[in-house]
């Protein structure tokens, strides 16, 4: 019999599987893969962020939008080809890990996985 593993976050011995993810009910943490060192599958590059084309970004960059992005609570969406100038890296555990400023939107969250650097 296979023991689930610790929950990465705060410990506890309740992790359990739904699906793709792996769920703490205690602290509400969930991780897409959890290795024998009971780390998260998200922080694969050693906290590192990187763009849709495996570049590197930094706190300052430019990048530019690469797909239609729907804004919650907006009447439009930042349309492919936005360029996005002074990015500040964030750890986020939804997965939005830049903070920017778009015009015509405000200050925002943006998944690196939707950007190409500049």
């Amino acid at each position: 019999m296979t023991q689930d593993p610790m929950c990465p976050k705060c410990g506890s011995e309740n992790m359990y599987s739904d699906g793709s993810l792996w769920v703490c009910p205690d602290c509400g943490h969930e991780a897409t893969s959890l290795g024998s060192n009971d780390t998260a599958g998200d922080e694969s590059h050693d906290g590192r962020v990187y763009d849709a084309f495996g570049n590197q970004l930094q706190d300052g960059d430019t990048v530019t939008v690469i797909k239609d992005l729907k804004v919650k609570g907006a009447s439009g969406s930042v349309k492919v080809g936005t360029k996005v100038k002074n990015i500040r890296l964030v750890d986020a555990s939804d997965g939005h890990n830049i903070a920017c400023r778009i015009e015509g939107f405000g200050a925002m969250n943006l998944k690196s996985e939707f950007v190409k650097k500049v």
